[in-house]
């Protein structure tokens, strides 16, 4: 079977845009790599803002609006979503009908994930030890002074590892993109399958550059992690509770 496989098809000319097959993929490799990494930034940002207003102190309002979002946007489909911006959000918001697909996916994808890592931003605050937050209020920090320097700096020491999962997960659902004709590994794989009936090339291929994505995340987060790190605060915490 194996002796049937042409990897020179990466070499042919597909006709268009791009001399080889090969410089095609890695122009979609590229857009993948662009849709993750900005939809990444809008989830953190967003998640981050979701996840700590869901743990303020005595407001109601806040509280209710965070848990809202992340019912919102974790409970429809992600495909759902991607149509809906693409589709909906122009017809109803007439000054978004000028923005582009990569766009509306970047922000439908990064709204998507930011629910999830509202979760766990909630959850590290939320496992921290009381004594933290009362003593920094006893310092006399304001209720902004002693999440961010206090709370927000040791909850996400502790969801690294959700994070980074979050941050593999975020790169293979950019995958999605095809639908709305943004010219990622996907669509790619789609187009020059049936340009060149070799798909099996063709997806091993596509499948070992996200695999290098995702082994190069889960390396960088390991990093991350090991530099950040508080020597003993995890076990202590996750064992006694001080």
């Amino acid at each position: 079977m194996g002796s049937n496989w042409d990897w020179q098809v990466f070499l042919q000319d597909p006709g268009g845009e791009y001399p080889t097959y090969l410089q095609w993929m890695l122009s979609a490799w590229g857009w993948t790599v662009s849709v993750a990494l900005l939809a990444l930034v809008i989830a953190l940002v967003a998640g981050s803002i979701i996840g700590t207003i869901r743990t303020l102190p005595d407001n109601k309002f806040l509280v209710g609006f965070g848990n809202a979002w992340v019912e919102l946007f974790r409970n429809i489909p992600l495909l759902v979503q991607i149509f809906l911006w693409y589709h909906v959000v122009p017809a109803v918001f007439p000054v978004m009908k000028g923005v582009s697909g990569f766009v509306l996916v970047v922000l439908a994808l990064g709204f998507f994930t930011s629910a999830r890592i509202a979760e766990q931003v909630r959850a590290g605050i939320q496992a921290l030890p009381r004594g933290q937050r009362y003593a920094g209020m006893a310092m006399g920090f304001t209720t902004v002074q002693y999440y961010r320097y206090v709370l927000l700096p040791m909850a996400f020491r502790i969801i690294i590892p959700p994070l980074t999962s979050e941050t593999m997960n975020i790169f293979k659902n950019s995958s999605v993109a095809f639908a709305v004709s943004v010219a990622e590994l996907t669509m790619f794989a789609m187009q020059a399958q049936e340009e060149t009936s070799r798909g099996i090339e063709i997806y091993l291929a596509v499948t070992g550059l996200y695999i290098i994505s995702a082994f190069a995340i889960n390396r960088i987060m390991s990093f991350i992690e090991k530099r950040s790190r508080v020597p003993g605060f995890i076990a202590s915490s996750g064992a006694g509770g001080h």
